[in-house]
């Protein structure tokens, strides 16, 4: 399995130079470490935290910074059951996030605040998908 925890620079133009059109929807999937990945330097690092743990450290830090720009959480679930794919692209987690515009995802990220939260995102995380996703309209057939 390929770890992708940050965005390729290909990847952050990618997101820069789309249209700022409203709301941004955001799929992410996480996969978490068994133990959080601390660097030796950390504060954290050596105090048997799992993967979970760190997450959920980051995930109470941005939650007010989060918001702060406007983002919310539309959907979440903990996968059950790996239908069909690779065995080995498991994920403890897949949430959709909303952003108000591409300029909030942007700020948040900037965020000083944020920035220091980065580490237990990193430490938490094995592998992930960030997805930005473009709403359709629900019909009654798959194919439309």
């Amino acid at each position: 399995m390929t770890f992708f925890l940050f965005p390729s620079d290909r990847q952050t133009s990618a997101l820069l130079a789309s249209a700022e059109d409203g709301p941004v929807h955001m799929l992410n999937m996480l996969r978490f470490n068994e133990f959080a990945a601390y660097p030796t330097d950390h504060p954290n690092a050596g105090k048997g935290l799992t993967g979970a743990d760190a997450y959920a450290l980051y995930g109470e830090g941005s939650a007010p910074i989060f918001k702060r720009v406007g983002g919310s959480i539309i959907h979440s679930w903990v996968p059950e059951v790996l239908v069909i794919g690779p065995e080995d692209e498991q994920w403890d987690r897949i949430f959709v996030a909303c952003y108000p515009s591409k300029s909030s995802i942007i700020a948040m990220f900037r965020d000083p605040s944020y920035q220091k939260l980065v580490p237990h995102r990193t430490a938490a995380l094995k592998t992930s998908r960030l997805i930005r996703m473009k709403p359709m309209e629900i019909h009654q057939r798959f194919s439309e």
